[in-house]
């Protein structure tokens, strides 16, 4: 997880601006999200409201395709998200797969 605001000043200008952008695209709140996305329009321009929506996108695209071709969870992230894999029983993902193999 991200700290997001909390985090405090990234050092990137505008970043408050991003982070909120994403913070309210996670959320899933429209009006949050329409706030957000005239902050960023109203600072910078419509084309880095385009950039920060490509580069959420790519993150969503990024996630797909390393799912899809099984790329291992680095050990760090094994270990953050053991509680959440048994519960929701995603390890028998994995499993299900290598028995159809």
């Amino acid at each position: 997880m991200t700290q997001g605001a909390a985090a405090g000043e990234s050092g990137i200008p505008h970043g408050a601006l991003v982070i909120e952008f994403a913070e309210a695209l996670l959320a899933g709140d429209p009006a949050r999200l329409e706030r957000a996305r005239r902050a960023i329009v109203q600072a910078v321009g419509a084309a880095a409201l385009v950039d920060c929506a490509a580069v959420a996108g790519l993150f969503n695209a990024i996630d797909r395709v390393a799912d899809a071709t099984g790329a291992p969870l680095d050990a760090q992230m094994a270990a953050d998200t053991e509680a959440m894999r048994a519960e929701l029983g995603i390890d028998d993902f994995a499993a299900a797969k290598a028995r159809l193999e």
